[in-house]
């Protein structure tokens, strides 16, 4: 669970950058955007990870 909560903040904080990139044109703040969502990917595949492993060992 402690994987998920941090997607969830991973989200809430570049909010504001996604806002720059997509509506001021803020090359920077893309960067960050892309380098953030690399970070969810990365995370997002351990807690799948995580959750077939639960799934197995609980059969």
């Amino acid at each position: 669970m402690e994987k998920f909560k941090k997607v969830k903040e991973l989200v809430s904080s570049i909010e504001t950058d996604a806002s720059k990139f997509y509506d001021a044109g803020n090359a920077a703040a893309g960067t960050r955007v892309r380098k953030a969502m690399q970070e969810l990917k990365v995370l997002a595949q351990e807690i799948r990870t995580e959750v077939t492993e639960k799934k197995n060992s609980d059969k």
